[in-house]
């Protein structure tokens, strides 16, 4: 009868914990649950926050990655200071001191091959190796898939422009424009390569300066853009709607 007695406790206790463990289980699956639709609303909160030009990734990616976006937000700093400081260089030779592009290679080429001219011959004198001059071959995979990549672009901007002078987008058309408009203006004010030179200085300094201060810069811009729709619906219903538009695409044949 003792035995008989401890094995009922036993299986009493057995399924106390039985009970217990699912009790515990129930509590943390409803806290995980609960947990869950606490961060639920900041995830969606957080992919509904407004980002400039509507981007989704990260600013190093939507500079393409790799080297060339560590430069222009300067991961490796001395790497980008001295793309700069040559860029900047070559801008003061060619604008102010007004040297032309034919004349510094035709110099640099003469000092080079001069330099190594003499070295050779030279050092049969001095008892010094001749310097070694490596030889330099272009490969034709890179040279295709950069022409093959140029194609397409250009490709593309011409479907574009089809597009935009077939008179189907009157806001594309206008955005257009104005763009063009903007550069000839630019283009008065100075010379192709001062335009490059600020672009290239712009490269360098916009995007790490969004990087540092996005968040604000997406506030005022969500504010901008949203003031930008208001003016634009305005002047869409005033001026925009009683312009007739360009034939349509393609109709469907009955």
């Amino acid at each position: 009868m003792a035995e008989h007695h401890e094995h009922e406790e036993a299986k009493g206790e057995s399924l106390l914990e039985k009970l217990s463990g699912k009790i515990h289980d129930h509590d943390s699956s409803s806290s995980s649950d609960s947990d869950n639709e606490k961060t639920s609303p900041s995830e969606s909160l957080k992919s509904k926050v407004f980002r400039l030009f509507g981007r989704e990734n990260p600013i190093h990616h939507v500079l393409g990655g790799g080297k060339p976006a560590d430069v222009f937000l300067w991961r490796n700093k001395k790497v980008s200071a001295s793309t700069l400081g040559v860029a900047t260089a070559i801008w003061v030779l060619f604008e102010l001191f007004e040297y032309h592009l034919l004349t510094l290679v035709c110099h640099i080429l003469i000092f080079v091959l001069a330099g190594l001219f003499l070295w050779s011959n030279a050092s049969t004198f001095i008892n010094k190796s001749p310097p070694k001059i490596p030889q330099v071959h272009i490969p034709e995979k890179p040279v295709l898939e950069f022409a093959s990549a140029l194609r397409a672009e250009i490709n593309r901007a011409f479907a574009v422009l089809r597009d935009i002078a077939s008179g189907r987008d009157l806001k594309k058309f206008l955005s257009v424009i104005a763009v063009l408009w903007v550069f000839s203006i630019l283009g008065n004010w100075t010379n192709f390569l001062t335009l490059f030179y600020i672009a290239f200085v712009l490269l360098h300094t916009v995007p790490v300066l969004y990087e540092k201060y996005e968040d604000r810069v997406d506030s005022f811009g969500e504010k901008a853009f949203a003031e930008i729709k208001k003016q634009y619906a305005v002047f869409d219903a005033k001026v925009l709607s009683k312009i007739p538009r360009g034939p349509l695409k393609d109709k469907k044949k009955d």
